[in-house]
């Protein structure tokens, strides 16, 4: 019996198997190819990882609350900045008419008549959402925003400022009544801002509160990152950033209150 039909079959089957497109690739691939191809994938794939590593802390940043804590008494005690030789007495916090039960509590919006809209209490975690959508259907009656607040959370406080800026509204501080902490970073917003002379307005130090699973770093990075946010805000509203310092240097317990003075110079009232 004869094996060349088989043997010549074998031969065959090789050619074709050798010659396939996949089995050509390696003749073209030399080493140096190889090297480049594989740092080329890791690069990439460190890059993403990078990326996604950069995203996860932004969203990490926005989840961390920036505020001022209730306190049973939101009427602060004056802050003065001692300097050597400097025997002031401290200046006690202006009169302030609002009960603290009402301060408090978290904050209404309410449109009052000619157009004023009256936000009073506390600017809780979620107040811009519930704001934006208070004022959904109402924006074309308000003229003004009328402030009576001890602060809360600076990015509430910032969203709110913004909008309010984009609507052209004017914001006031009455007598008697407080904007403090986070609630100046609204005033601000105010295209034309009037502060009353028996008006409160005061600034501290703002700071984490929940829980912040964060490392030291991590938290130090946000602050720096919170401030500078706030500056920029500053800036666009045409109010001296330097008023700013102010609340870095106050103690999260006490106020420093803007004399009449101080709201022209770092024109935080305007002239209009």
């Amino acid at each position: 019996m004869s094996v060349e039909p088989t043997l010549a079959s074998s031969e065959e089957q090789a050619e074709k198997e050798t010659s396939s497109p996949f089995s050509n690739v390696g003749r073209y691939l030399d080493d140096a190819t190889i090297m480049r191809t594989a740092f080329y994938g890791l690069a990439i794939g460190v890059g993403i990882t990078l990326f996604l590593d950069y995203q996860e802390m932004l969203k990490a940043d926005e989840l961390v609350p920036v505020a001022t804590p209730r306190t049973a008494n939101p009427v602060l005690p004056a802050f003065i900045p001692q300097t050597e030789g400097d025997e002031r007495p401290q200046t006690p916090a202006p009169n302030i008419t609002t009960p603290s039960e009402t301060l408090n509590k978290p904050m209404t919006i309410e449109l009052h008549s000619q157009g004023v809209l009256r936000m009073t209490g506390f600017i809780d975690v979620g107040t811009a959402e519930i704001f934006n959508k208070e004022v959904a259907g109402i924006s074309e009656y308000v003229k003004s925003v009328e402030l009576n607040s001890p602060g809360g959370s600076v990015f509430d406080a910032l969203a709110i400022s913004t909008k309010i800026r984009e609507f052209g509204w004017a914001t006031k501080i009455s007598n008697g009544h407080l904007c403090a902490s986070s609630c100046p970073l609204i005033f601000v917003g105010g295209e034309k801002r009037i502060a009353e002379k028996g008006a409160a307005i005061g600034v501290h130090q703002f700071y984490s509160y929940g829980e912040d699973t964060r490392s030291p770093s991590e938290a130090i990075s946000g602050t720096q990152s919170t401030t500078a946010r706030i500056t920029r805000h500053l800036e666009a509203m045409e109010v001296d950033p330097q008023l700013w310092v102010h609340a870095l240097e106050t103690p999260p317990q006490q106020l420093y209150y803007f004399s009449q003075d101080e709201l022209k110079k770092y024109n935080l009232v305007t002239k209009k």
